[in-house]
């Protein structure tokens, strides 16, 4: 269960984010990044890197209030802030050994998640791209636009 059951979380997460509706989804799953990127903040390990860490996450999350991929960003830095907490400081969770592991496993499926819009599953499709104006799109690098 050390592999599949934080995947299942990050799924459950998905699942329950994605019955909040929106405009609520964006700004509460900014919040929630927030709060992931101060997770280690009393007891990381790391000292003033935690603090560098934690205004990070919060610029980050301050610009996912208007936009599903900086929380997306939010979630990835924070995978990567658990695996450094996993090989050299302390756990999330000071009595279970693996947590920044799991975290790390958990967070990039949220990530994923947001990065492609923070749909809901069962709904119809709709238009995700942040950026309309742009030549090329954030979440597909590959299509143009026309030429006005």
């Amino acid at each position: 269960m050390r592999y599949p059951a934080p995947l299942l979380v990050g799924l459950l997460y998905v699942t329950l984010m994605s019955l909040v509706p929106e405009p609520h989804r964006r700004r509460l799953n900014a919040v929630m990044v927030a709060g992931a990127g101060a997770a280690y903040l009393s007891g990381g390990g790391l000292g003033g890197w935690e603090f560098a860490f934690t205004a990070l996450a919060t610029w980050v999350a301050y610009k996912g209030l208007d936009s599903w991929a900086f929380i997306g960003v939010g979630w990835l830095l924070h995978t990567v802030w658990d695996v450094v907490h996993h090989l050299k400081g302390h756990p999330i969770i000071p009595f279970a050994h693996d947590s920044s592991f799991g975290c790390a496993l958990c967070d990039p499926v949220i990530a994923l998640w947001c990065l492609g819009g923070g749909r809901a599953p069962w709904g119809p499709p709709r238009r995700t791209d942040e950026f309309r104006e742009a030549r090329r799109s954030a979440l597909r690098p590959w299509s143009t636009t026309s030429k006005e």
